[in-house]
C-alpha cells in the first residue's frame, strides 16, 4: 500500500491554509465540534476533499476548547461512547448529504494519548467503531495500545507516525509541554521521512532509534509552516514510491528474461 499522508484539519485554521493542505494529503481528519470545529466549518472540509479526492476521517477531540483537547482529561468508557457517537455521528451526517462516505477515525490530542494509557478506553474505542462504523478505519498510533486492540478484533486499523513531532524512548510523544516538541525545520521533517522510508524507524529525542511501520504518516496543521512541510513530505513519499514501482517492474522485467 502507498503510503497515506493524514493531517487534522477543520480547527479553526484560515479556509485558505485547508484548501492548500487538501492538496497535498491524501486522507483529512476532520475536527467534529468537540476541541474545534463547527457545522461550517465541517461542511468545508467534507466538500474541500470530495473535490480534492482526499480520504475523509472524524477527528474527535475532548468537549474542551480552552485548551484545544490537548489538557488532561478523565472520562469513563460510557463518556468516550457517548463523546463518539456525538462528534462521529455528526460529521458522518455532514458526508452523507454531500455524498462523501467516511473513510476513518482519528481521535484528537489527550482523547488519543487516554485511548492508550487505559485498556478500558482502548477496548471501548474499538468496540464503537466495529459496531457503528464498520467500514472505517482507526488511525492509532504506530505500535500502540489502540493498534494491537484493533487488530486482535479484526478492526481495519492504519498505524500511525508523525512527521512534525519528536518521540520518546517507548515510542509516545515529547509533551507539547517541551521546547523540542515539535520538528518545524524542512530539512529536519525530509531527514525522519527518509530514515522512516528507507529504514524503517525514527530517531527518538535521546538518539535511540524505534522501528515503525505505519501505513499512515500525520502532520499538524497548526505546525508552524505546515503547507510546506506537507508539500515536501508529499514530493518525498512520490519518489520513493516511483523508485519503488521501478524497481518491482526491473524484477518483473529481470524474471521474465529467465
Amino acid at each position: 500500500m502507498k503510503l497515506d499522508l493524514n493531517c487534522d484539519l477543520g480547527e479553526g485554521e484560515p479556509l485558505g491554509r485547508t484548501r492548500a493542505l487538501m492538496r497535498w494529503i491524501t486522507s483529512a481528519n476532520v475536527a467534529c465540534g468537540g476541541h474545534a470545529g463547527d457545522f461550517t466549518m465541517m461542511e468545508s472540509c467534507v466538500r474541500l476533499s470530495k473535490q480534492q479526492d482526499v480520504r475523509l476521517g472524524a477527528h474527535p477531540g475532548p468537549w474542551s476548547r480552552g485548551d484545544f483537547g490537548r489538557g488532561h482529561i478523565q472520562l469513563t468508557p460510557d463518556e468516550m461512547e457517548s463523546l463518539l457517537l456525538h462528534q462521529v455521528g455528526a460529521l458522518e451526517l455532514i458526508a452523507q448529504a454531500n455524498g462523501v462516505r467516511l473513510h476513518h477515525i482519528k481521535l484528537h490530542g489527550a482523547l488519543y494519548h487516554a485511548s492508550e494509557e487505559e485498556d478500558a478506553l482502548a477496548k471501548r474505542y474499538v468496540a464503537v467503531v466495529e459496531r457503528f462504523w464498520p467500514r472505517a478505519r482507526i488511525y492509532a498510533r504506530a505500535r500502540g495500545r489502540v493498534a494491537r486492540i484493533a487488530r486482535r478484533g479484526g478492526v481495519v486499523v492504519w498505524e500511525e507516525a508523525f512527521v512534525d513531532r519528536n518521540y520518546r524512548d517507548d515510542g509516545t510523544l515529547v509533551s507539547r509541554n517541551e521546547p523540542n516538541a515539535l520538528l518545524t525545520g524542512t530539512s529536519v521533517v525530509v531527514a525522519r521521512i527518509r530514515q522512516l522510508l528507507e529504514k524503517g524507524d525514527v530517531t527518538a529525542e535521546s538518539g535511540k532509534r524505534i522501528a515503525l511501520r505505519p501505513q499512515t504518516l500525520c502532520i499538524h496543521s497548526d505546525t508552524p509552516r505546515a503547507v510546506q512541510l506537507a508539500r515536501v513530505v508529499a514530493k518525498e513519499l512520490y519518489k520513493f514510491s516511483k523508485s519503488a514501482n521501478a524497481g518491482r517492474n526491473t524484477t518483473r522485467r529481470i524474471r521474465g528474461r529467465v
